[in-house]
């Protein structure tokens, strides 16, 4: 007589010989259906995820197309100016300075190099009774023999 399990409603058949349970079987082949199904499932899955990335690599693309076209057509009819000119002209003055200050910076930072050389420098004191010619003159040394 088949009973039913308590836990997950399985049928249990016995036999009359063996009072082996039939279960592991039945669950195997449950557990299959289930990975079958879920297999099937996450193939869907990635299915739809591949049509949605087509779908959306399409639309950036005719984003980028769109963003070309205007910036050509912007930089064909960007009018030239009188002031487009002023300022060109004012950018060319700025750069100027700029290189002036360089310059200006450089030759500051050289001078304040040769003051910090001479202020901080040590002054070799000169003798007032010893001329420099008398001291190599006045010791006299024997050479050397070989």
């Amino acid at each position: 007589m088949p009973k039913r399990g308590a836990s997950k409603g399985i049928l249990i058949g016995i036999n009359k010989k063996n009072s082996v349970a039939k279960k592991p079987a039945k669950k195997k082949s449950e557990i299959e259906q289930t990975l079958l199904k879920n297999l099937v499932e996450l193939q869907k899955v990635h299915i739809d995820l591949a049509e949605k990335f087509d779908k959306l690599s399409k639309e950036i693309s005719g984003l980028l197309s769109l963003f070309e076209i205007t910036a050509r057509n912007f930089a064909k009819n960007a009018p030239q100016t009188a002031e487009y000119e002023k300022d060109k002209d004012f950018l060319e003055k700025i750069d100027r300075l700029l290189d002036q200050n360089k310059t200006l910076a450089k030759g500051l930072s050289l001078m304040e190099e040769r003051m910090r050389e001479r202020m901080y420098s040590p002054r070799p004191s000169p003798r007032k009774n010893e001329p420099f010619e008398q001291s190599i003159v006045s010791e006299k040394r024997p050479l050397p023999h070989f």
